[in-house]
């Protein structure tokens, strides 16, 4: 055996070289230090400086010692916050304050690249020969271990500094900024007192009426009348109903955003002018379309009826029904304003199709109305209901036809309103507005017969009535009138003779749709017919003045309220005829193509615009403007322009 030999070394000898090398190292220093304070003494002394105003403080207040406390409270954390106790239904003070504050924060990635150290201590076959050897082995390895340095199993890098960030890209948009328009009101205590006041009278009043509701009698449970039960509102009532003023400002606000829609029609509508009409000696003119208005329920009915309000230049009525016989079911009544052409104003709904309406000339809120199924209705737009204020039925009388025309005349001898219809079943009916009924008086019976003289006893035939179509009365005689028939004959008749007529006219081949008398001259009246033709006529000859040819069945024919020369025509090919017979008297000056696949139905004008609105047969009534040549001003009698010939 190797014999390990150990040198001992005594206590104080180590002590010793302990004190000689602290010795020397003094010594060292101390030489050091003269030498430097040799080297700087041409240097300036050293002087504290105090500033002047330094408070000079003595020994026991200099040992004094204060203590000052750090803690993590943020020192602009609010202390006031204040959050709604759902509980006790008050705000209430939130003693929890937030005082974290993150002042920096940066997101890295790890990446380990000591793999095979890794690897290493994770296989287990190494780790169960390790553990199965005695402690010489121990040493053993140890005495094998690499000499150099481990790899280190936490290196790592950022994956952010190796790698390249792709640039950011923008995409932008610029668009036109949404119309819009100030609305401001002004709302004090008393607005806000007055609106609660009436919330809370409805509710006593929906509650009383409720009270009044339940049976008195009936017994009901003992603790019944212990439960507090507070009146509710019914869900199926909108609100919008209920307040009228809210009602009324959202009819603004709807105007406002439909003509900011139809921005460009309305400056057309103002201030449009055909340049063209200027240019040397034309006589021709134009239709301008302005505004469309079709209303979404009725889209598959047919406009059968139009007419301008006589006191409001902007509002209109249109009737939707279907004059084909296969395809009958309820109509509508549609009150439309320029103002608003997406929706009508006021609704009417009815059991039959409408075929006819009119305004009252003195009152503009009551409406005529001629049904399909005979019936003829008065609505009033005042009282805000849905429902017809008069109403014919068959036990006080009706119609048995469908009721082509209506039409006002003026209030009778006791000041009721009343007005007068024509149906298929050849009789011409006045209705009287009492204060509870309608009552009808029939004015004359429409004969077959070529004299007019009534056929009394058993030579009556079996079908002695003709099918009425339409009729107009006279501008400044009360009491006559024209009819227009199924057979195309006009017969001229009075309210004072109800036996005969005063003058029948061989007018057309087919059905006469409309009659109309100049409003400027009363013995002159135009005729439109399916047979293609309008005819102008003078109510004391038996011969037209002129007959024109428009190549398709006529619908409708108007005369211009501003002129006594001027009126139009709308045909089946979609077309409308505009006539100046100062200008021309054998042609139209326009002739326009304003609807394709659909047939034009009515027309009429606007009684203070210069604007023709027509419908057709797909629901759609269409509003044009007249160009400068169309609209010109004369009061010249039509009857001596053929005259002169």
């Amino acid at each position: 055996m190797k014999s390990q030999r150990k040198i001992a070394v005594a206590p104080a000898a180590q002590l010793g070289a302990k004190n000689t090398s602290t010795q020397s190292l003094a010594s060292n220093n101390a030489n050091g230090a003269e030498a430097m304070t040799g080297n700087e003494d041409w240097l300036p002394p050293k002087v504290l400086l105090k500033p002047p105003g330094q408070l000079q403080l003595t020994d026991p207040e200099m040992e004094e010692e204060f203590t000052r406390i750090l803690n993590a409270n943020n020192p602009h954390a609010p202390q006031n916050i204040a959050r709604y106790n759902n509980k006790e239904r008050i705000f209430k003070t939130s003693p929890n304050v937030d005082h974290f504050v993150v002042h920096f924060e940066f997101d890295g990635y790890l990446i380990y690249k000591g793999e095979e150290a890794i690897s290493d201590a994770n296989d287990p076959t190494k780790v169960a020969s390790t553990s199965a050897g005695t402690g010489a082995d121990d040493l053993a390895d140890e005495d094998k271990k690499p000499k150099g340095p481990l790899r280190n199993q936490f290196n790592f890098s950022e994956r952010a500094s190796q790698t390249i960030n792709n640039p950011y890209r923008e995409r932008a948009t610029n668009t036109e900024p949404p119309p819009a328009r100030v609305f401001s009101a002004t709302v004090n205590q008393w607005s806000i007192f007055d609106a609660y006041m009436e919330d809370l009278q409805a509710k006593e009043k929906s509650a009383k009426e409720k009270a009044k509701a339940a049976p008195s009698g009936a017994k009901g449970h003992k603790d019944d009348d212990k439960q507090n039960i507070l009146p509710t509102e019914a869900h199926n009532e909108d609100a919008y109903y209920k307040n009228l003023e809210l009602k009324k400002a959202m009819i603004i606000i709807e105007r406002m955003a439909n003509q900011n829609t139809f921005d460009d029609i309305a400056q057309d509508y103002k201030y449009w002018e055909d340049a063209s009409d200027e240019l040397g000696d034309r006589k021709a003119g134009s239709l301008l379309p302005l505004w469309k208005f079709v209303c979404e329920k009725e889209k598959r009915k047919q406009v059968t009826a139009v007419c301008w309000n006589p006191q409001n230049p902007d509002l209109f009525a249109v009737g939707y029904g279907s004059y084909d016989f296969s395809k009958q079911g309820p109509g509508m009544i549609a009150c439309f304003t320029l103002k608003n052409p997406s929706y009508p104003e006021f609704l009417y709904l009815t059991d039959s199709g409408v075929m006819s309406l009119d305004f009252h000339p003195q009152h503009p809120s009551m409406i005529a109305v001629g049904l399909y199924d005979g019936s003829v209705l008065v609505y009033n737009m005042q009282k805000k209901v849905d429902v017809a204020s008069f109403k014919s039925n068959p036990k006080s009388g009706k119609h048995t036809d469908p009721v082509w025309q209506v039409c006002w005349q003026k209030d009778d001898l006791d000041d009721n309103a009343n007005f007068f219809s024509v149906s298929s079943d050849g009789r011409v009916a006045q209705w009287t507005l009492l204060q509870n009924e309608l009552i009808y008086t029939d004015v004359i019976r429409l004969r077959f017969n070529e004299s007019g003289t009534e056929i009394v006893g058993e030579d009556e035939p079996l079908f002695s009535l003709a099918g009425g179509c339409c009729f107009d009365f006279h501008k400044t005689i009360d009491h006559l009138f024209v009819v227009g028939t199924e057979e195309g004959r006009i017969h001229k008749c009075s309210k004072t003779y109800n036996s005969q007529y005063l003058l029948s006219f061989d007018a057309h081949q087919m059905s006469v749709y409309t009659v109309r008398y100049n409003p400027f001259h009363g013995n002159v009246f135009l005729s439109a017919s399916a047979d293609w033709t309008v005819k102008l006529w003078d109510h004391c000859k038996d011969k037209p003045l002129a007959s024109f040819d428009l190549n398709s069945s006529v619908g409708d024919v108007a005369w211009a309220p501003y002129s006594s020369t001027v009126f139009a025509a709308v045909t089946a090919e979609g077309k409308v005829f505009v006539f100046d017979l100062n200008e021309n008297k054998y042609e139209a000056i326009c002739e326009q193509q304003v609807v394709r696949k659909a047939k034009l139905t009515h027309c009429a004008f606007n009684p203070f615009e210069p604007i023709l609105l027509v419908g057709d047969d797909k629901g759609t009534a269409i509003s044009l403007k007249l160009s400068p040549n169309l609209r010109k001003v004369n009061n010249i009698d039509c009857a001596t322009i053929y005259q002169q010939n």
